[in-house]
């Protein structure tokens, strides 16, 4: 099992590429099993994730081919298996936007439900439940969704709480239902927008992505066409926020400003200069920082993603900072982590308190999930001495090369096979 070894204390300074987003890759190489032509994607980031969802598209009968630059093209021309087993769908949650998809353009689907998740419980109730508002026949046996649908008809749908995968999974149904549904209560975030965008130009017609009201008017089929990833927002705010900790100068090129507002305006409050044009970020920090308070909720307010990585960043700031969690409720398993690299954090409830410390000390820490992980990393890159991150699979699921990118930008870091 691979772990990461960082020397910490060395000023990050350089440019960097960001990849293209997991959170709008894997709903679009879904949205690849509404077309009947084929697919072609660019911006695809390497990453776990994304190889999981091709061989769980390969299982149907999608034809997956990628080339050396990571393009991918799709033909879900001789899909003969609508169904998504345990065996992958147990290592991504993500697997289950694979159900709207196939029963709106094969009439079934059976799609394991997924199993736990270390940050919390996701809920896929909403998803069924909006099928089923679209006329869908849904039954729940030995653990596995079993869908069937004529053809989905139309519907008004109130999600009862702000669900990016459900507000994926229901638009991707509805472009080729019968009818116009409408998703109220629709998540905002940019992954979503992404969807959407790459549905238009399959030929959906959808009007509302990116606000709380989404119109979906089903048309009778959709093809293929040529599609390039957005952009990674929490990979870009991560690289940010380890700039701004560690001082230095740091440019990241392949992103866009607009679409993490929230973490840039948090980094400026703790004292970071940041600037930006059309497809570039660069921030300057002399690594003295004020701790910020922030309070995740859905886009466009500060991401649930982004906590673990400002939470590093507030343990060497000055001052106190409260960190509140809304969108999970298991979010802080990183705290006792950075507690042995000692940081001072209290937490109650869903409220963490954190006073910076003047100086963290390299040790040995454990990820247990993605985020947590980059928190870690970021920690270990102003510690004092050596700090070992093990259990890093769970990096390799969101962060593509995070060791050479980190390494170009002058962090000493290394990857090591155990």
């Amino acid at each position: 099992m691979d772990k990461l070894i960082i020397q910490g204390g060395f000023p990050l300074n350089g440019e960097i590429r960001i990849s293209g987003a997991k959170n709008a890759t894997l709903p679009i190489f879904c949205a690849g099993l509404l077309a009947e032509s084929p697919m072609r994607f660019s911006n695809v980031p390497h990453l776990r994730d994304v190889n999981t969802m091709l061989l769980l598209l390969a299982h149907m009968g999608m034809q997956v081919a990628v080339d050396e630059s990571m393009n991918v093209t799709l033909d879900a021309s001789k899909i003969h298996n609508p169904l998504a087993p345990y065996e992958m769908v147990k290592t991504m949650r993500a697997s289950i936007l694979v159900l709207g998809p196939l029963l709106a353009r094969f009439g079934k689907a059976r799609v394991s439900l997924p199993g736990g998740c270390a940050i919390g419980s996701r809920p896929v109730n909403l998803h069924i439940k909006g099928l089923q508002a679209m006329g869908a026949e849904i039954h729940i046996e030995h653990g596995y969704i079993e869908a069937t649908a004529k053809r989905l008809k139309g519907a008004r749908i109130f999600m009862d709480m702000v669900t990016v995968t459900g507000t994926e999974n229901l638009m991707m149904a509805a472009a080729l239902a019968d009818g116009i549904t409408v998703l109220e209560n629709a998540a905002r975030e940019p992954e979503v927008v992404d969807l959407a965008e790459c549905l238009i130009k399959m030929g959906a017609k959808i009007t509302g992505a990116g606000t709380d009201v989404i119109t979906i008017e089903g048309v009778e089929r959709l093809q293929g066409c040529d599609y390039s990833i957005v952009c990674d927002r929490i990979e870009t705010g991560t690289y940010l926020a380890a700039a701004a900790m560690t001082g230095g100068r740091v440019k990241l090129n392949n992103t866009r400003a607009d679409l993490l507002e929230a973490v840039i305006d948090k980094l400026r409050e703790a004292g970071a200069k940041i600037s930006h044009d059309a497809n570039s970020i660069t921030i300057e920090s002399d690594g003295k920082l004020k701790a910020v308070n922030l309070r995740t909720a859905p886009h466009p307010a500060f991401p649930t993603d982004m906590q673990a990585q400002l939470m590093a960043m507030n343990t060497v700031a000055d001052g106190v900072a409260q960190v509140t969690e809304t969108i999970f409720e298991n979010r802080f398993m990183h705290v006792q982590e950075m507690r042995r690299m000692g940081a001072e954090i209290e937490v109650d409830g869903h409220a963490a308190l954190v006073r910076g410390a003047k100086h963290l000390d390299g040790t040995t820490v454990m990820a247990t999930d993605l985020r947590a992980s980059a928190g870690l990393v970021l920690a270990g890159l102003v510690a004092r001495g050596e700090t070992i991150v093990e259990r890093i699979y769970h990096l390799d699921r969101g962060y593509e090369r995070i060791e050479e990118k980190l390494s170009q930008l002058g962090a000493r870091i290394k990857r090591v096979s155990s």
